[in-house]
């Protein structure tokens, strides 16, 4: 069973047992006062006396508390609430005394008024201050509870934003791919029908994977490399014998958490920047490893260079600016990506990002590269 307090609920037994230490503290002193300063009663009528005033408080508390929340006074200071709760607080203070003053009645040989006189003189200032210690009591609670409300909805709506702006980058982000893609085909046709039906074939594939299956902002690596061999089937059709590719996968990262359509900007980007603007051939890399509580995955291309300072790592591409935004989103200062020229020539995308598993499916499909 509950106490409803206003908009707060406490239990009835936890109720009377805060009451009652207030009954036992108040006896208690009154006992050790006419003990020192004069005569005293039996310590069962001093505890009669305080179970009659506090027990009648704690009867009148919800009415309090209902009071302080029609009626609240906040900052700044509002002369309704005010006004409200000064004949309020008095009108039940009065109230408290009366009843305690007809209870007493039944235990003392005064009439009614000489108890009421008795208790107003008494105890009508203690009487306020119960009043309005209720009242500040309710008004903290309110207080806590609309800040705790404040803060919950704010980290909603931060993550909802988060989850917007995630979501934003990906939507620039597909298109572009998706442009890319179909431009290829479209080249492709007047030179090889057949391998342009081949990547057609294997776009739709692409897309019907990450459609169905990768609509989190998260995947496993090995799902991420599975979207990325369909990409590279399709880039070593466009290329033929220009490009070769080489996965190197540690086994204990194939279950790593990444942001999902990860790779694919980044290899993107090293086939634009490598054989899509330089004659010869190319090898695109993939490597994964494990360091301490981090995953690292480096994409290498062989066919280009990487100019020194910031300014050209910072231009290559939406698919890499997006790709760090992403992971800031994601993962804070824990994530981070780079660009390094490896020797003798080329250049590595160096992204490093939490150590976390995913659960797989016992139906996930297995990472076979080409």
């Amino acid at each position: 069973m509950k106490i409803r307090l206003a908009d707060t609920e406490i239990g009835l037994y936890r109720y009377l047992g805060l009451w009652t230490a207030v009954v036992v503290v108040f006896a208690v002193q009154r006992y050790l006062q006419d003990k020192i300063n004069g005569p005293s009663w039996s310590a069962f009528d001093y505890l009669r006396w305080s179970m009659i005033q506090w027990y009648t408080w704690a009867a009148l508390a919800p009415l309090v508390f209902r009071l302080a929340q029609r009626y609240p006074i906040q900052a700044p200071l509002r002369l309704r609430g005010l006004g409200m709760q000064l004949p309020a607080s008095v009108g039940v203070t009065f109230l408290a005394l009366a009843i305690g003053a007809f209870v007493s009645t039944a235990f003392e040989p005064s009439s009614f008024a000489q108890q009421l006189k008795y208790f107003v003189s008494q105890h009508f200032a203690t009487g306020l201050l119960t009043y309005w210690a209720l009242f500040a009591i309710q008004q903290a609670i309110h207080f806590h509870a609309e800040k705790t409300r404040r803060e919950v909805e704010a980290s909603r709506l931060a993550t909802e934003l988060a989850q917007s702006r995630l979501q934003a980058l990906k939507s620039q982000m597909q298109p572009h791919f998706l442009f890319n893609t179909l431009h290829a085909i479209v080249t492709l046709l007047d030179e090889d029908k057949v391998s342009a039906e081949d990547m057609l074939l294997r776009l739709s594939d692409l897309l019907r994977a990450f459609l169905e299956d990768y609509n989190g902002e998260e995947i496993s690596l090995r799902q991420e490399l599975t979207l990325i061999e369909l990409y590279l089937g399709i880039q070593r059709t466009r290329f033929k014998d220009r490009l070769t590719t080489q996965i190197y996968i540690a086994p204990d990262t194939l279950d790593c958490a990444v942001p999902s359509l990860l790779l694919q900007p980044i290899v993107e980007n090293a086939i634009r920047h490598g054989i899509g603007q330089h004659v010869g051939v190319d090898c695109i890399e993939i490597e994964s490893r494990r360091e301490g509580d981090a995953l690292c995955i480096d994409v290498r291309n062989r066919n280009s260079t990487l100019a020194a300072g910031p300014a050209d790592s910072a231009g290559h591409g939406i698919g890499l600016s997006n790709t760090r935004l992403r992971l800031k989103e994601l993962y804070g200062d824990a994530a981070q990506v780079r660009l390094d020229m490896i020797w003798p020539e080329g250049v590595a995308c160096r992204i490093r990002v939490p150590f976390r598993e995913l659960e797989e499916p016992d139906d996930a499909p297995e990472f076979v590269p080409a």
